[in-house]
């Protein structure tokens, strides 16, 4: 619709501006009041780091970046999955969710889609394609939103505990040395990989889900 994508862009162009007045006010701040790089460096001093090739930037950022949408995937296909199952057993549902539900260790997702399923009755079949499915996307996109968030933040734990790569590990070592402007830019592109992933999970809402029944977040 024109009227949404007008409203998109404008919302985009606010937010664009908003964040490069905040930078601007950053280095404006840093340089004024000559703040030591290592306690807050400016968005000019972190951009530096990036021409350091002892960073090794591009492959640390791979790493996570695969480890994020891996991760990310994984639990996407088992969140819907086990949707499906508790949709179809109600033995099942009655046995498991008030568990997971308790640990949390599963999106709060009421049903989802199904990937392939054999040997079907057709009048359920139908009920579950014509109803029960269109009825859970919002829900299932709304699940895999807050899985782009958590995604991100479980693979930089992940590097924390136990990693020799990514930009989890590379963070580690810059702070040791109080090297605060390569720790700023690896915050930046880990925050850049987050709202890459987010933003894509809303392309494929605003793809498959009609606004109108869209859950904000």
């Amino acid at each position: 619709m024109p009227g949404e994508g007008g409203r998109s862009a404008k919302s985009l162009a606010i937010i664009l501006i908003v964040h490069l007045v905040v930078i601007l006010l950053w280095q404006v701040t840093v340089d004024a009041f000559h703040v030591p790089k290592f306690i807050l460096p400016s968005p000019l001093a972190a951009l530096v780091t990036l021409a350091h090739p002892n960073y090794a930037w591009v492959s640390n950022l791979l790493v996570t970046a695969i480890e994020i949408l891996g991760g990310f995937l994984l639990g996407a296909a088992v969140g819907v999955a086990l949707a499906v199952i508790f949709t179809w057993s109600r033995l099942v549902a009655l046995l498991l969710l008030p568990l997971f539900v308790t640990l949390n260790m599963i999106p709060k997702v009421a049903m989802g889609p199904l990937v392939i399923v054999k040997s079907l009755r057709g009048s359920r079949w139908t009920l579950f394609r014509k109803i029960q499915l269109p009825g859970s996307l919002p829900y299932v996109f709304s699940g895999m939103k807050v899985g782009a968030i958590l995604a991100v933040a479980g693979a930089i734990v992940g590097e924390f505990i136990a990693s020799d790569r990514g930009l989890g590990y590379l963070m580690i070592q810059v702070q040791s040395s109080l090297d605060t402007p390569a720790m700023v830019m690896a915050v930046v592109l880990l925050t850049l990989l987050g709202v890459g992933l987010y933003g894509m999970v809303l392309g494929l809402e605003r793809l498959f889900v009609v606004r109108d029944v869209r859950l904000q977040q």
